[in-house]
């Protein structure tokens, strides 16, 4: 993978790691990113050695931050934030085998760093309802979501982990008719309003 510096890369492209000696969470933006911060931002520890980059460890970006939305806040310009879920934030059914209660475990860490943003978010947007700032200092995110919780929930926990083509073709293929239904649905409502009720489905 080649570099893309910021001064000719037409998209603005943000991975998160999460660096395994201080617990902080590291953002790569575009001329940082090279195959090195893909595999950091990808790195399950109970699977793969941590990456070093630059004399740091780092394990997968999800940990502290998934995704990390705090850079679309504050480096970009679009108010619109499209959460492409692929860990489930419900499951109507108990898990009790050892394999079901890890990858449920997996899931909650997963979608903790979601939600504790989300929370931020909600805040942020209540005190512009309320008028509490005055400034215009603070910026109204729009959130949407795509899920497929419904296919996802019956998938094994060792269905993440199955890298045979044909899954893998399946899960691009649920993916794309997910999302091409919300931006049947939704797409004239990007700019103007969010799709997400934020309250009910993340607090």
């Amino acid at each position: 993978m080649g570099r893309c510096g910021s001064g000719h890369c037409p998209v603005k492209l943000f991975l998160s790691a999460t660096n395994v000696r201080t617990v902080k969470i590291k953002v790569f933006q575009n001329d940082e990113i090279g195959p090195e911060a893909v595999l950091a931002s990808a790195c399950l520890p109970f699977i793969f050695q941590a990456v070093e980059i630059d004399g740091e460890h780092y394990w997968d970006g999800g940990y502290m931050g998934n995704p990390a939305i705090f850079p679309l806040i504050y480096s970009c310009e679009s108010r619109d934030v499209v959460i492409v879920h692929i860990n489930p934030l419900e499951r109507a059914r108990l898990p009790t085998t050892a394999s079901e209660i890890m990858n449920r475990i997996n899931e909650i860490s997963f979608n903790s760093s979601l939600m504790r943003e989300m929370r931020a978010i909600a805040f942020v947007t209540k005190l512009i309802d309320d008028r509490k700032m005055g400034d215009n200092s603070l910026k109204r995110m729009l959130i949407h979501g795509i899920e497929g919780a419904d296919v996802l929930t019956q998938l094994s926990a060792l269905n993440k982990l199955n890298t045979d083509w044909g899954n893998l073709i399946y899960l691009m293929g649920l993916g794309r008719e997910r999302a091409d239904i919300w931006l049947e649905t939704n797409f004239d409502r990007l700019g103007k309003q969010s799709t997400v009720n934020i309250r009910e489905q993340y607090l």
